[in-house]
């Protein structure tokens, strides 16, 4: 009888406390907890936030994959398209384009760039289509194509295919840049004082990025 005296006054208390313990932050089904789990994660950690841009220049694109190396032989959105960062871990990144969800997934045995670093560079703030507007005719038709031609810029041969695989010490200043026509054909735009002097690879690749 004194035992169930005793238990009948503990009720209350061990009731309000494990209350408390919930309130203070332990297991719960509550659904307003999500956004501040949601806020922590690592996919948006990594992005700061979901972003929009435009693209920096013609994006390569095999079915719903960007192409991270930009395989000049591919298919591309065209420099300045509206791009929208929807998602990013650490190993590919999900971009919604012109209403259409497409992935990025950068292939680490070719490349030492992370998915953020590629984005960085491949999605810009101000939309790169006024600047083309700015060159000549034939330089902006060549751009348009996704094709050279000779005294095109370093910058002008970005717009049209992208950035190229380059020796980590010379970087964008390197006299010459490799790019990939396949994953297996490579092909190189060499430099005079900044100038493009001519394209090498194999004759009929050179031909098919030649603006004419």
């Amino acid at each position: 009888m004194k035992r169930c005296v005793q238990y009948s006054l503990l009720a209350p208390t061990l009731a309000a406390v494990a209350f408390l313990t919930g309130c203070a932050g332990g297991p719960t089904n509550d659904v307003k907890a999500e956004p501040e789990a949601a806020a922590t994660s690592p996919r948006l950690r990594s992005t700061g936030s979901v972003r929009s841009g435009f693209a920096c220049c013609n994006l390569r694109y095999s079915g719903d994959q960007l192409s991270e190396p930009n395989y000049a032989q591919l298919p591309f959105i065209p420099l300045g398209t509206p791009v929208l960062i929807r998602a990013i871990d650490g190993t590919q990144a999900i971009v919604e384009i012109d209403g259409r969800q497409m992935s990025l997934r950068p292939d680490v045995a070719q490349t030492r760039e992370s998915v953020t670093q590629w984005l960085d560079k491949a999605v810009l703030a101000d939309d790169p289509r006024h600047k083309l507007e700015s060159f000549p005719a034939g330089v902006r038709a060549a751009i348009q194509s996704g094709r050279l031609i000779k005294g095109m810029t370093r910058e002008q041969v970005i717009m049209s295919i992208g950035y190229p695989q380059v020796d980590d010490k010379k970087g964008l200043g390197a006299p010459s840049w490799r790019y990939w026509w396949t994953s297996f054909e490579s092909f190189y735009v060499h430099w005079l004082r900044d100038k493009l002097k001519k394209i090498s690879g194999n004759s009929e690749t050179v031909k098919k990025l030649t603006y004419q």
